[in-house]
């Protein structure tokens, strides 16, 4: 079955005499039993923190998208990659970390996991198998994300996961930029695949919400452990909207991807541009990796300008009318960043100009391009 029709169908009630199409949303902190031997099971579901119905609905269809043993449901994105991070290291451990990261999450390993007494170190995200010169002996986790968020490098995930697996260092994938629908980094050998859902499953910009999807039963139990010991807890509401989410994402997700691919190739010739990153062009530098392990593309691509200071960088982006200035991907407008002052690396990039990101929404993609000629021209 296509996944379009599993993602329609997965996670509703059995028919009966009017049953509702969705499940339902439960409201509760307290649980209550009819049986005072009962309250201590650990086969049940003791209290509102540990989730309801619609989230094992929604865990699963999680778990269907990677092909996963479970998923871990989370209140953000930026949880669905900490947690994880958080049962698979201990004092005293390295964790390598690819320099392309998504920011929050490089902040929080060179933060928080710092004060826990755990290293990170950054690696060029187009180390491949050579990363195995960085491994040493309390090497616990290697962090990924495949392409970056704002550079778009494309790492060799199979040659890192071999190189992981030969010292029984567990990795971690952020996933988002995919949304798992045109990678599938659990079937290269990964061991956590995380997403933000707040992107593409929730669609709408309007609600925030992330998961950890585990290759293992034992990975699974080991973050959902973890969460309960931290108190993680997500609202049943949210959790509801993700779900309906799911039902739409294909169709979005493919009309979003063949904007930004259409975008992309016609600001490949565009005088102002410099380079276009977007790993579905013969240009990118990662394009035949891109090819053998994705399936298809995504909303979201990066561009470096020519000859323009940083005053017209600003400029330009206030210019756009139908971007709107903010954080984040996968909703239904289009959004745009100018990407410098987040742009810390601590290795050396090809980048030779002022980095733009552009997300693509639902608008139709020849609006887009007239709204950035318009932007373009209003600089000139």
């Amino acid at each position: 079955m296509k996944r379009a029709t599993k993602f329609t169908h997965m996670g509703r009630p059995k028919a009966g005499l009017g049953t509702a199409v969705n499940p339902s949303v439960t409201r509760a902190s307290t649980l209550l039993f009819e049986r005072a031997e009962d309250l201590y099971r650990s086969d049940v579901r003791g209290y509102g923190r540990h989730g309801a119905d619609v989230h094992d609905k929604l865990a699963e269809m999680f778990t269907e998208l990677e092909g996963g043993a479970g998923s871990v449901l989370f209140p953000s994105g930026l949880a669905a990659c900490t947690y994880p991070i958080l049962a698979c290291v201990k004092a005293g451990d390295h964790v390598l970390l690819t320099d392309s990261a998504y920011g929050p999450t490089r902040k929080f390993c060179e933060g928080y996991l710092t004060k826990m007494g755990v290293e990170t170190e950054l690696y060029d995200p187009r180390i491949g198998a050579n990363i195995t010169t960085l491994i040493r002996p309390n090497t616990a986790v290697i962090l990924l994300e495949s392409p970056g968020s704002l550079t778009l490098e494309i790492q060799d995930v199979p040659a890192i996961v071999d190189a992981a697996k030969a010292h029984n260092v567990i990795t971690i994938i952020d996933n988002t930029w995919s949304g798992g629908l045109v990678y599938q980094p659990l079937q290269m050998g990964v061991d956590i695949s995380c997403h933000a859902a707040t992107k593409y499953f929730g669609g709408h910009s309007d609600v925030m919400f992330g998961a950890a999807i585990a290759r293992t039963k034992s990975l699974h139990s080991k973050i959902s452990t973890t969460a309960k010991l931290f108190g993680n807890a997500s609202s049943p509401d949210d959790a509801y909207q993700i779900l309906r989410g799911f039902r739409t994402v294909m169709p979005r997700f493919t009309q979003q991807s063949e904007t930004a691919l259409a975008l992309a190739t016609w600001l490949t010739d565009h005088p102002k541009v410099q380079t276009v990153l977007h790993p579905a062009l013969p240009s990118h530098p990662d394009h035949t990796l891109w090819q053998r392990d994705f399936c298809g593309s995504a909303c979201l691509f990066s561009i470096v300008t020519k000859d323009m200071p940083s005053d017209d960088v600003l400029a330009f982006v206030n210019a756009l009318k139908l971007f709107g200035i903010g954080y984040s991907y996968g909703g239904f407008e289009s959004l745009v960043i100018h990407c410098d002052p987040q742009l810390k690396r601590a290795h050396k990039t090809t980048l030779s100009g002022p980095l733009i990101r552009f997300a693509c929404g639902l608008e139709h993609a020849d609006d887009l391009k007239d709204d950035i000629e318009q932007a373009f021209n209003a600089i000139s």
